[in-house]
């Protein structure tokens, strides 16, 4: 099997006040470990959004400083991990300041993979946390994933052994 045309895979999280929260991400009709013949997807490109109760139209509110952070993962969690954690493909979060306009200080989260990243398995997971409860809501996070299908090679199994656990 050659590369395979670019398709998207759309996922969301929507925050649960101040409890880290997680949703699994199906990918058993793309990803295919086989002992003859694998097929692995690659990532090769993720963008995110944030919006509350007010929708993408209407600003994130809160009297206090807060942060609101997101990470997909090819392992469940119980918490938000570090960039060390193998197990991680991406992750981002927004600050929110008294006074100021939110920014992505603390994790500017580009997703600028050279050759993509490589998923050899069965489900991803997206997950989120709140620092504090927001004056306007829950917060969800939205992902959109550009993604490609392909044939393992010894390289690419290779490659997939030494970046994920």
């Amino acid at each position: 099997m050659a590369k395979s045309d670019s398709f998207f895979i759309r996922a969301s999280i929507t925050t649960n006040g101040t409890d880290f929260t997680q949703n699994s991400i199906d990918l058993g009709s793309f990803v295919n470990l086989g002992v003859s013949s694998s097929t692995i997807m690659r990532i090769r490109n993720l963008s995110a959004s944030y919006f509350d109760s007010n929708l993408p139209a209407g600003p994130i509110l809160d009297a206090a400083d807060a942060k609101i952070s997101w990470q997909l993962t090819t392992q469940s969690q119980t918490a938000l991990v570090l960039p060390t954690d193998k197990s991680l493909v991406s992750s981002g979060s927004l600050i929110v300041k008294t006074g100021m306009t939110p920014s992505q200080d603390y994790d500017v989260a580009p997703q600028d993979w050279t050759n993509g990243y490589l998923i050899g398995v069965d489900q991803l997971y997206i997950g989120a946390d709140l620092n504090t409860g927001l004056d306007s809501g829950d917060v969800t996070i939205a992902v959109v994933m550009e993604c490609q299908l392909e044939k393992a090679t010894q390289t690419s199994s290779v490659a997939l052994a030494l970046s994920q656990q």
